[in-house]
């Protein structure tokens, strides 16, 4: 198995997986091919903007997408969605939901039938039933100041996450610093360019304004938490250092709205007390991302995370910012997939597996569960170049089968603040992990100690 099975069918790699895998649900298999290789769009299935029907797709910090913006046609004229769910089919799927990765030449095709109704159809075949994400009442409302709802507090994982990247560039910047997977510094360029709104700092006012929209709107409370986020600081932002430039946005969203939404944040592996200033604003989850664990991967990868910080460092961190949080609360992410990037990843799967597996193990016996977003391989960065395919399904598939494993092993629960696990049951969109995971009681809101 593995790379070889780039020139099969797509359908006879699937199902070839699904026979190995059977104890990783069908409907994890068939999600994380779409996450890696992404999926095609009819002109039948695109959304009308914000001026639709359908909830659009956001591009809230990355792009997500396999063409750069002025390669994708007719989808970089009328968006595709935020997000699909996917239903039934020969493989009788329960309900998938599965974050939009724009491919035109993907096997994956997302089209109107002879009925009128949306499948997805895989090398011509219809696999499933489409549902697109319906347009939120919040989205048909603006700021003051004319700003959409979608550009300043866009959500996902079917309206469950607020996601609120505050600052839209990363002070890592250029080839020796940048991560060499991470587009978000060539999303806002090409945003830019294309005369899209993107803010790059997004004021809290700004910010509070679009959440008082949300609640008074989301009378159904689908939207359970936020995520602060964006690029790395290494200096100053208006005078403000990562922790207190991230922070103030928590401060004045719990002083506004306390308790109405699940806080986090996305940050570097920041000093303790950096730590517990963002506990001391209201954030109750922090993501202190680890990104890839085998050290030589880690500091080719993450040049400016070794040269700032460290690979060692930033791990001492994250087990100490457990003190503040509670092991719990702490869920660093990795980017599944570079492991096996060329030209310098593990060249089987087996060994990619191996070595996120030590990671799981080393995170998940201090009480600490990791999570993962599924690598897209984003063609204007440089493993991406390098790597247009991503990465073998096989991979992915049995990352699924070992975080599991792993979680059962140290009797560990799935982690907070990701809607509820199990397959049919999660809303998690950019990767299959809480698909993966046996369905469990609903889950109640992290307390940190």
């Amino acid at each position: 198995m593995g790379r070889q099975m780039a020139s099969q069918r797509r359908t006879e790699l699937v199902e070839g997986l699904m026979a190995s895998f059977p104890q990783v649900p069908r409907e994890a298999v068939i999600k994380e091919d779409l996450l890696r290789g992404g999926m095609a769009f009819d002109e039948s299935a695109l959304s009308g903007n914000e001026d639709g029907d359908v909830k659009p797709k956001s591009y809230f910090i990355f792009s997500f997408d396999h063409r750069t913006l002025p390669e994708l046609g007719a989808a970089a004229l009328n968006r595709p969605p935020e997000e699909v769910v996917l239903t039934g089919g020969p493989y009788e799927l329960r309900r998938t939901v599965v974050s939009v990765r724009v491919n035109p030449a993907s096997p994956y095709v997302v089209r109107a039938g002879e009925d009128g109704a949306l499948g997805l159809y895989l090398d011509g075949a219809r696999i499933a039933d489409v549902g697109l994400p319906p347009m939120p009442d919040y989205y048909r409302h603006t700021l003051s100041n004319g700003k959409s709802v979608m550009e300043v507090a866009p959500t996902i994982q079917w309206g469950y996450l607020v996601y609120l990247t505050v600052f839209r560039v990363c002070q890592y910047f250029g080839a020796k610093e940048e991560c060499q997977y991470c587009d978000i510094n060539h999303n806002w360029r090409q945003h830019k360019a294309a005369g899209r709104p993107y803010t790059g700092v997004k004021p809290v006012e700004e910010v509070l304004e679009a959440l008082e929209i949300i609640d008074r709107h989301d009378t159904a409370r689908t939207s359970q938490a936020y995520t602060l986020t964006g690029g790395a600081i290494t200096s100053h932002i208006g005078g403000r250092d990562e922790a207190d430039f991230y922070g103030q946005y928590a401060k004045a969203i719990e002083e506004r709205f306390p308790g109405r939404w699940i806080g986090k944040v996305v940050a570097q592996a920041l000093p303790k007390d950096d730590v517990r200033r963002f506990h001391d604003y209201g954030v109750r989850i922090y993501h202190p991302n680890f990104e890839v664990w085998d050290r030589r991967l880690f500091e080719l990868y993450c040049p400016g995370k070794e040269r700032y910080i460290g690979r060692d460092e930033w791990h001492r961190r994250i087990l100490d910012s457990t003190e503040v949080f509670g092991a719990r609360n702490v869920i660093p992410n990795f980017v599944a997939g570079v492991e096996m990037a060329e030209p310098f990843g593990f060249s089987s799967v087996g060994e990619a597996i191996d070595s996120t597996a030590e990671g799981l193990r080393f995170f998940m016996s201090h009480g600490v569960v990791p999570r993962f977003t599924t690598w897209c391989p984003e063609p204007t960065t440089p493993l991406g170049k390098a790597n247009p395919q991503g990465a073998p399904l096989e991979y992915h598939i049995r990352l699924l089968e070992t975080y599991r494993a792993t979680l059962e092993d140290f009797g560990l629960a799935s982690p907070p603040g990701y809607g509820p696990p199990g397959p049919g049951r999660a809303v998690f969109s950019v990767s299959s992990f809480m698909d993966s995971l046996p369905a469990a009681e609903p889950e109640q809101e992290p307390v940190a100690p």
